[in-house]
């Protein structure tokens, strides 16, 4: 009677458990928990299976600017069993396009945890064409590719085009973005066809860290990199000095780093960033360093009158600060002493050897606070010696000369000539940049707020320009002072001018109130909404968005990287109810 009993009870539970199976159907771009039992759509086994073909773009991240075909049918699939064929023009090429298959493996796999082994399944060959051999990654680096997949129970095609490597790994960054676990057992699942050809919109997709404020570890950096690879950002804008440390070694001015680093073991290393700018290039993100200056030089530039240099920087550490810079410690370089440009030559020479021969730097430029020059002894005797009052347009016009003789100096050092890029400023005001400034030596970035003309005016001159809107994507904004937080949407929503002058965007994670411990959460998931704006440009606004954005988040998980939360996960798994 027991046996019984409890027999009855298994089947009540058996029939009580599949009265509650679900599936997933795609309605209206949307995936929805629907009855083992439905048979009006076509079903699939995860919210993510679902979510591969749903909607135009599926769950890819950015959305491709071309055609785009993404079929419904699923394989299942070993990632083991790829077979890359790779068709370069120098050995060079064929070895940079392995590594980058190497990682997109290393990805997928992720994917599946390891657990991707699975007894029957069919061969995948990917085919990699790529026609150029050129390894350059720069503004004018073409970044397109076409990717087809052909598939059936019996074998996968895969093929990739792509003028560069760099359109290679993008192609195969949104191949990750069409495959996703097997939740029936091992492996993973991939869509049976697609067509898609893509190219980016803008050619500067950056982001800023800032690793003066607070030191940021190796590891942290490659964590950042990794995150930017995801979304096909391009460009690290690695603000490395500030007033409060100077933290990267310059082995022909050692001074520099001594006096400026917060400790011995806060000092990148010429082996450090030789390492970084590998591991950055192979995931097609550039590395553009800033030595910042006039302003924001305290720290790693006090050592001038032990050395018999003079002052290299002045006001340093004056009280009270406000009266002579933006931040404590005060310290603006002195841009009448000749030294200055001794040294500057040697950080130069030191940094070309270890930039690639395209790459370009940054110069900083901003924020000088005039009254601290106009309070210097020395630097105003030797203006009144040179028949230059002590007006505004004077000093404007030393100022624009430190830029311009340290381009000089630049320009002699490297053999390609790019322009250098600077931040917006005074220097920079439409009214007369152009007696100051060369736009064919200059790149200007400029950190205003939307609704302001600089841009526009700017552009109407000629000048190039980075864009980094203030009140948009500052993404420090919100934990300090009256500063205003801003969600993926806005950031997702802040359209720039899609001009031929402007090379693309940032978003800057300033560093006074983040430190590794902090760091990814503030930038992740935001800054990859930028950057679909800065690849796609999209002409929809974020809640169209939503959907493919979660998924993102998933995938940033996936490999290593702590994002900060967007919805509740309720929400996420009902798609469409929180709106």
């Amino acid at each position: 009677m027991t046996l019984f009993k409890n027999l009855s009870i298994l089947i009540i539970c058996l029939i009580v458990d599949s009265s509650h199976s679900k599936t997933w159907i795609c309605s209206n771009s949307i995936c929805l928990k629907e009855p083992i039992s439905t048979f009006d759509h076509i079903t699939y086994k995860s919210q993510n299976e679902c979510r591969l073909s749903c909607g135009k773009f599926g769950a890819l991240w950015p959305h491709p600017t071309g055609y785009t075909s993404i079929s419904n049918d699923r394989i299942k699939f070993d990632p083991y069993m790829i077979r890359a064929n790779i068709i370069a023009t120098s050995y060079e090429t064929n070895k940079f396009t392995g590594d980058i298959n190497k990682l997109f493996q290393a990805n997928i796999a992720n994917e599946c945890n390891n657990n991707c082994s699975i007894a029957k399944s069919p061969p995948v060959f990917l085919k990699l064409s790529i026609n150029s051999n050129s390894l350059e990654l720069n503004w004018h680096t073409n970044e397109s590719y076409v990717l087809l997949i052909r598939g059936s129970d019996n074998n996968i095609f895969i093929d990739v085009k792509s003028e560069t490597v760099f359109g290679a790994r993008h192609a195969l960054e949104t191949l990750s973005n069409l495959i996703t676990k097997n939740v029936e057992g091992n492996g993973l699942v991939m869509v049976g066809h697609a067509n898609i050809s893509d190219q980016p919109q803008f050619s500067h997709r950056g982001l800023l860290i800032d690793t003066s404020r607070h030191f940021l570890p190796v590891n942290i950096i490659k964590s950042i990199i990794i995150g930017m690879s995801i979304s096909k950002m391009n460009v690290l804008h690695w603000h490395v000095t500030d007033s409060q440390s100077f933290p990267m070694e310059f082995p022909s001015v050692p001074m520099l780093h001594t006096f400026g680093s917060y400790s011995q073991n806060e000092i990148y290393t010429h082996k450090d960033v030789k390492h970084i700018i590998e591991l950055a290039k192979v995931r097609g993100v550039r590395v553009i360093i800033e030595i910042d200056g006039p302003s924001h030089s305290s720290s790693g530039w006090e050592w001038g009158p032990n050395y018999g240099l003079g002052n290299l920087s002045v006001c340093i550490n004056k009280q009270p600060w406000r009266e002579f810079c933006i931040q404590p410690p005060c310290g603006i370089i002195n841009p009448l002493n000749p030294n200055v440009y001794d040294v500057f030559e040697k950080v130069y020479q030191d940094l070309i050897e270890l930039i690639p021969t395209e790459e370009t730097t940054h110069v900083g430029g901003d924020e000088v606070f005039i009254p601290c020059w106009n309070t210097t002894e020395e630097i105003t005797q030797i203006m009144k010696k040179r028949g230059l009052g002590l007006t505004e347009s004077s000093f404007l016009k030393i100022w624009s000369e430190f830029h311009l003789k340290n381009f000089n100096t630049w320009s002699k050092l490297k053999t390609n000539h790019v322009p250098v890029i600077l931040w917006s400023s005074q220097l920079t005001n439409p009214e007369f940049i152009e007696s100051f400034l060369p736009k064919e030596k200059f790149i200007v970035q400029t950190w205003v707020e939307s609704d302001k003309k600089l841009n526009s005016d700017l552009l109407n001159l000629g000048y190039k320009l980075i864009i980094s809107t203030k009140n948009a994507w500052y993404l420090d904004h919100g934990f300090w002072g009256k500063t205003k937080f801003y969600n993926w949407n806005t950031v997702y929503d802040n359209e720039i001018n899609n001009h031929e002058l402007v090379l693309g965007g940032e978003v800057c994670m300033w560093g006074e109130y983040v430190d590794e411990h902090s760091i990814e959460q503030k930038i992740w998931p935001r800054a990859a909404a930028a950057a679909e704006r800065l690849w796609s440009n999209p002409s929809t606004k974020s809640g169209l968005a939503e959907e493919r954005f979660n998924r993102l988040r998933e995938r940033l998980i996936s490999r290593g990287i702590h994002p900060d939360a967007i919805t509740p996960k309720w929400c996420e798994l009902n798609e469409g109810q929180c709106k």
